[in-house]
């Protein structure tokens, strides 16, 4: 039976709990992609500082798991959880071939083709809601998407002729990309600035296993997005006098933090050292830049910024003393550690299947081979797998085409044996499984369109040691990138722990806010500001963040655990989460020990107590 301990119970209610309507202004989400909260300081990132010391920090906020890129970003577009979107990771499975990355069924789907083909094939919109910008722009406001290729897209991602959001990212000026309009490509000339979108360059780098990956920040590319933001488009939405949300997405410090060779096969200093502190220097002088076009605009006292992150961050760790594939020797791969796509190959492996990779038109791997893109179809046919492994880094998707209740549970028993397993949520049509909670616990079964998985697989995490053990978190994860690199994607406290906080008209000045936060509530509250009704769909939806708002309520939260029951080897995952009403923040969750989450330990003892 499972048991749910409720406590903590908080009232937090103040006076003054009636909400005016809100009036017309501005808006900008600035989000800075991977951005640990722990690392927000005076002397890391002083704009950021100052902003949330002015306005509101949000002290208990949350990331939505899987903790990836693309799934926040549509939680934040929509302001529905992934349950809703179905975009249950960076990479997912798809069950067609998509033309944009080359007729794989795993894509990933940080790419304005893939995005384009996957819309087309799921009725025109595959998140099955409508955005914050796409409802923004049917009311007459002023849209802008700026930023890192995929999650700037996502924002109003069925709109891709330019002429409606103004969309600019890394395939800007690009085979692909989003086409600009004439009226931008004249600002862009009056500036001075390109009308295509400078690489990575180094920063983009992320080298091998003999080889350190980047020592650079992404300075130039995101200079360029700051430049087209202030330059060209700020004056723009200036110029037509209509109120405008404008969403900036910075790459750094995640792509830095990726690809970084402080640390090469070193878990000590990890994402913590110079590269990676350079990269959250640099988003934080992007900020500055776009906060004082603001003011040189004069739109500053019209304008509420709102600062975000998708996600936390771990360090990469590749080993394991369970794991079949890493007894194996792979070229490019350190001896003993698990390689890409070590989840697919196990499970082949204990299942006694063929593994195929879907990224390479689903050829046959040999056993000193592993996926190119981690991802794997296994079985007997690779048009038609019994077990699909989508690999997104801290965590893993596993899909059963067949829906086998069986087959599934063959598949737990063999993740369990694992040391690298922490914890595994699973789709309630397979029936209960020891061992393992339903996807429903962690808002993951929705209305959908796209295939929903049929196990979620979370990886071990723990830290190395440092006084906020959510900046230095250490994760298992099935990429190809190295040991002592950077990911995420766990439920790993590190990675569910996000940056969060406001500044403007309408938000309370100098407020730190200890009510549960996550980026879905940020799709609630823009469109609230927006003065914006969006039909949903979907059930499974954040909330208004009142308790941020100058003269809104403070809703009172409590802190509550879920245990399964325990599979025959004694496992248990066990879920920490939070409630604000019916909505819920998941703070972290795994097997006790697995997983790197202050409140596991105390919540696991307070359940065994009862």
């Amino acid at each position: 039976m499972r048991r749910v301990i409720l406590s903590c119970l908080v009232g937090l209610s103040l006076a003054g709990s009636a909400q005016a309507q809100p009036q017309a202004r501005n808006v900008v989400l600035f989000i800075a992609d991977g951005l640990r909260d722990g690392m927000v300081n005076a002397a890391n990132a002083p704009t950021m500082d100052r902003l949330m010391r002015a306005g509101v920090r949000f002290t208990n906020t949350h990331s939505l798991f899987p903790t990836f890129t693309m799934p926040n970003a549509t939680a934040m577009a929509t302001g529905h959880m992934l349950g809703d979107t179905g975009q249950f990771g960076n990479t997912i499975y798809t069950a067609f071939p998509v033309p944009g990355a080359g007729e794989s069924l795993t894509p990933f789907l940080e790419s304005d083709p893939v995005l384009g083909d996957v819309d087309a094939h799921f009725a025109g919109n595959y998140l099955n809601e409508e955005t914050i910008l796409r409802a923004a722009h049917a009311q007459g406001l002023s849209t802008a998407s700026i930023g890192k290729l995929g999650p700037s897209l996502v924002f109003d991602h069925t709109a891709r002729s330019g002429q409606d959001s103004i969309l600019v990212d890394d395939s800007t000026g690009r085979p692909g990309g989003i086409p600009l309009s004439e009226e931008l490509r004249t600002r862009l000339g009056a500036a001075g600035l390109p009308t295509q979108a400078p690489t990575r360059g180094t920063n983009g780098q992320a080298g091998t296993a003999e080889t350190p990956g980047t020592l650079s920040a992404n300075v130039e590319q995101q200079s360029y997005f700051a430049d087209v933001a202030t330059k060209a488009v700020l004056p723009l939405f200036r110029e037509r006098g209509k109120p405008f949300v404008l969403v900036f997405w910075s790459r750094d410090p995640d792509g830095t933090q990726h690809n970084q060779g402080d640390s090469l096969g070193r878990l000590v200093p990890g994402i913590n050292g110079p590269t990676s502190l350079a990269a959250i220097r640099n988003v934080d002088t992007n900020l500055a830049t776009l906060l004082a076009a603001l003011k040189e605009q004069g739109l500053a006292d019209s304008t509420d910024v709102i600062l975000t992150s998708d996600h936390g961050f771990s360090t990469i760790s590749k080993e394991s003393a369970t794991s079949f594939s890493a007894t194996l020797a792979y070229k490019g791969v350190p001896k003993g550690q698990i390689p890409p796509g070590f989840l697919a190959i196990d499970l082949a492996h204990e299942l006694g299947l063929g593994l195929f990779d879907p990224d390479a038109k689903g050829a046959v791997l040999a056993a000193d081979a592993f996926p190119s893109r981690a991802n794997g179809l296994i079985g007997t046919d690779p048009a038609k797998p019994d077990v699909v492994v989508a690999a997104n880094g801290g965590s893993d998707l596993v899909y059963l085409p067949g829906g086998d209740k069986a087959l599934a549970r063959k598949v737990v028993e063999a993740l369990t044996r694992q040391d690298y397993v922490s914890g595994l949520f699973v789709s309630a049509a397979l029936g209960p499984i020891p061992g393992t909670l339903p996807l429903s616990a962690i808002a993951l079964d929705g209305s959908a369109l796209t295939p929903m998985p049929a196990i979620v697989v979370n990886f071990r995490s723990f830290s190395t040691g440092c006084s906020d053990p959510t900046t230095c978190g250490v994760e298992v994860s099935d990429t190809g990138l190295q040991q002592g690199q950077g990911m995420h994607g766990s439920f790993s406290r590190a990675d569910t722990r996000n940056v969060m906080g406001a500044m403007g008209p309408s938000f309370r000045a100098g407020l730190a806010s200890p009510v549960p936060a996550s980026n879905a509530d940020l799709g609630k509250t823009i469109a609230q500001l927006l003065g914006l009704t969006i039909p949903g769909k979907g059930q499974l939806v954040g909330r208004v963040l009142t308790e941020a708002l100058a003269n809104g309520s403070t809703p009172t939260f409590a802190r509550a655990v879920l245990r399964s029951e325990p599979d025959a080897a004694g496992h248990i995952t066990v879920l920490a989460y939070q409630t604000v009403g019916e909505t819920r923040y998941f703070d972290a969750a795994g097997y006790p020990g697995r997983t790197l989450g202050p409140d596991i330990p105390a919540l696991t003892a307070a359940a065994e107590a009862h």
